[in-house]
């Protein structure tokens, strides 16, 4: 397992909370779970930003909040690396 790329303690990653965090793969289905698991393209979430509300990631009303996710993973991982290697891996641009 990676560390992640996006955070070097182990609290939510937008609200600072540190109980009851679940591991968020940024980019998550089949074969993209195990990339995000790979490469550090996860996250520290808190339950509700997670799934345990309709708020969160999963949730119905969650699609910015994973919007945002992907888009600040993406930016994190060409800090280091190319655009043609994230479309590699991930198979989509979310920075345009």
């Amino acid at each position: 397992m990676a560390k992640s790329i996006m955070q070097t303690e182990k609290e939510c990653y937008i609200t600072g909370q540190t109980n009851n965090l679940h591991k968020h793969h940024i980019y998550f289905g089949n074969p993209r779970r195990r990339i995000s698991e790979e490469n550090g393209f996860w996250v520290y979430l808190c339950g509700r930003l997670h799934n345990q509300s309709e708020d969160g990631v999963h949730g119905k009303n969650g699609h910015e909040l994973d919007l945002m996710l992907k888009r600040h993973c993406q930016m994190k991982y060409e800090e280091t690396h190319s655009r043609e290697e994230f479309m590699k891996l991930i198979g989509k641009n979310y920075l345009d």
